[in-house]
């Protein structure tokens, strides 16, 4: 969470949540707000069917949106209609989303030392 942390306050969020604790009050905080509402529902299903991007990528898309829809908690999918299939979710959504980002890593290369890295966030601590 705090590496998450870190990349928010880098691109302007403020007031965010450090450890999983945190990130649960503040989710929990909005839950009287969320809606499922039907614009919810067709913002929801055009992300995750029909994402304006090329063809070639859908498939790992797929797998990451997917694994995206597995982290969330059952109380915010009932409302958009996303299944909650906690057994497939353990299993092979999350082996396809290790074998996914594991993938994605490679392709990308080592990153940048610490040394290399510009020093335009103050680091966490």
């Amino acid at each position: 969470m705090r590496q998450t942390a870190f990349v928010a306050r880098g691109l302007g969020a403020v007031d965010v949540p450090e450890t999983t604790a945190e990130f649960d009050d503040v989710l929990a905080a909005y839950r009287s707000e969320l809606r499922g509402t039907a614009a919810a529902r067709r913002t929801a299903r055009f992300i995750l069917l029909n994402p304006p991007i090329p063809l070639p990528v859908r498939p790992a898309y797929g797998v990451l949106s997917s694994v995206a829809v597995s982290m969330m908690p059952w109380w915010t999918r009932f409302p958009l209609r996303l299944p909650y299939l906690p057994v497939t979710e353990a299993t092979a959504v999350r082996g396809s989303g290790i074998a996914m980002t594991s993938a994605i890593r490679w392709a990308l290369g080592p990153g940048p030392t610490r040394g290399e890295a510009p020093e335009t966030i103050e680091s966490p601590s």
